[in-house]
């Protein structure tokens, strides 16, 4: 089950014990578990528990693009350097999919002249839509009481 092996390499990734966190994790992403071909691509990138290796990363954010990742499709765009049209459309991807940070690299993009208007408007019609999907009372409710534990342990941390 690659989620449970996923689990596990979280535990071990929280430990800090990267070694032991990448052998799980790397059998999470053989059974295709989206979220361990991201955190893959991260050690990679990071040298955590492996060599640094960029061309490996990229491969783990590739298949987690694939997968459906947004976040994925946005590390991709950002780490196409000098590679403008392939990085657009990586943005254009993750801003249809309501990723906002590809939607601002995006809106960079065009000031810049690398995107066309239409596309650009198109693109924040599909990311609306995106968004929109996504909205539910539940969600809210959660988002909320996400920020509310946030801001009580930052009280009660450094206050």
């Amino acid at each position: 089950d690659p989620h449970a092996i996923r689990g596990v390499a979280g535990r071990f990734l929280k430990e800090g014990n990267f070694i032991e966190c990448f052998k799980y994790m790397n059998q999470a992403a053989k059974g295709g578990h989206i979220d361990a071909h991201y955190q893959l691509a991260h050690m990679y990138v990071n040298g955590e528990g492996v060599e640094q290796d960029m061309k490996k990363a990229f491969y783990h954010f590739e298949e987690a693009a694939i997968l459906g990742s947004v976040t994925a499709r946005y590390a991709l765009g950002v780490g196409r350097g000098g590679k403008t049209e392939r990085a657009v459309k990586h943005f254009i991807i993750g801003a249809n999919l309501g990723c906002d940070k590809s939607l601002k690299c995006l809106k960079e993009a065009y000031a810049k002249g690398f995107v066309k208007k239409e596309d650009l408007a198109a693109s924040l019609r599909k990311h609306q839509a995106a968004v929109d999907a996504t909205k539910s009372p539940q969600r809210d409710a959660a988002e909320l009481a996400e920020k509310n534990e946030e801001s009580s342990f930052f009280k009660k941390e450094f206050i």
